[in-house]
């Protein structure tokens, strides 16, 4: 098992809460990370039809098969439980009793905070980070490597190629998370629409644009937005509040939490085939701000990212809430930094004035240095540049 830097998160959550949610996309390690920490305990998957009938026909029986606590997984699958759960834990009064894992954001979320507010924390856990791919020796010595395979835990542990493995991984979760949001009959739409987003990773969101490409009305293309962020396939990157006396665009950007997952849907085949591509840009992009998002998440903390881009086009990739101050975060996909990548830096530094920290520019070498006022990191290092 390559080690998680969650872990240490998790533990520490389990001495103040008697429940630790752990949520986040299908085959990222929940259950792998869960059984880990609760080795001693017993384990109960809700996706079990047999197991989920007996906990939705007698919850609280089904709670007396575990005193001492447990690991239940795919809650979201049986949100009957929380309200037993809550009454069970309050009774109890022990920290550290139960783990719930949950792969959907819709019903587990809404169902928690009603029955469980105040006696679970979150931590969203996320495919593989850098770091610990690197610690296992598994990181890749080429970005277009990554690029092309992704962080899923599978594909690091296990001899799968990207293609057969992400082929399984949409037919088997992805599309039936789906079944269980939408109509069936839409399903084939579907697919061309997370085909289309894939194609737009890095880039505004723009709603009236997918749902023409699409075939579907706005309406349609903003819920099936929202059931890709609820199945952690996508995020989206809000545009800074502030302003700066400037006008700001308003759309937010649209990225995958996984680059493997992106280059599969694009029918990128090799590492090789990346290289060239003409979207490498925005996937190396895609890539280095998922980082980004996993370095704050693993210590359970918001990720609280956004970017700046002005109405002249003007644009800083991601800048990150440091505090009361500001880190600008600039990302090249080139193994050159040239001058002209320090330009969105500098015009939003005179704008941001003492709000600004040091700014950074995460390229496509390996080297780290500093060139004149900015800190220049190599792409393997992009997941300290938040812990400075």
């Amino acid at each position: 098992m390559i080690a998680r830097d969650a872990e240490e998160t998790i533990r520490t959550l389990l001495r103040g809460f008697p429940i630790v949610t752990i949520t986040g996309p299908r085959q990222s390690g929940k259950t792998t990370i869960a059984k880990a920490i609760f080795a001693g305990k017993p384990y109960a998957s809700l996706e079990d039809p047999d197991l989920r009938l007996s906990a939705q026909d007698d919850p609280r029986t089904f709670l007396e098969r575990f005193p001492d606590g447990a690991v239940l997984d795919e809650v979201q699958r049986c949100p009957e439980l929380f309200s037993y759960l809550q009454t069970r834990v309050d009774a109890d009064g022990r920290m550290g009793l139960y783990i719930l894992t949950g792969s959907q954001q819709f019903g587990l979320l809404s169902g928690i905070t009603q029955s469980l507010a105040g006696r679970t924390s979150f931590v969203e856990l996320l495919p593989f980070s850098f770091q610990e791919l690197a610690r296992a020796d598994r990181l890749p010595a080429q970005a277009d490597t990554l690029l092309h395979t992704g962080c899923y835990p599978p594909l690091h542990d296990r001899n799968l190629t990207p293609r057969a493995w992400f082929s399984a991984y949409v037919t088997a979760y992805i599309e039936r998370d789906v079944r269980q949001m939408l109509r069936i009959q839409e399903l084939e739409t579907f697919q061309r629409f997370v085909r289309l987003c894939a194609g737009r990773t890095g880039q505004l969101l723009n709603l009236s644009s997918l749902a023409t490409e699409c075939g579907i009305t706005h309406n349609t293309a903003k819920a099936w937005i929202s059931v890709l962020e609820a199945s952690y396939i996508i995020f989206l990157l809000r545009p800074h509040h502030a302003n700066f006396n400037k006008r700001l665009v308003k759309s937010p950007k649209l990225y995958f939490y996984d680059v493997g997952l992106v280059s599969w849907l694009l029918g990128i085949q090799t590492p090789e085939q990346i290289e060239t591509h003409p979207l490498r840009g925005n996937i190396f992009e895609t890539c280095v701000i998922a980082e980004l998002v996993k370095s704050r998440l693993n210590r359970g903390e918001r990720p609280d990212l956004f970017f700046w881009r002005d109405s002249n086009g003007n644009e800083v990739d991601v800048i990150a809430e440091k505090g009361t101050r500001l880190m600008p975060v600039e990302i090249k996909s080139g193994k050159t930094v040239t001058r002209e990548a320090f330009a969105g830096l500098k015009k939003w530094r005179a704008l941001a004035k003492d709000v600004s920290m040091e700014p950074v520019l995460i390229y496509g070498g390996s080297e780290s240095y500093r060139q004149g006022e900015v800190r220049v990191v190599g792409w393997r290092d992009a997941g300290k540049v938040l812990l400075a």
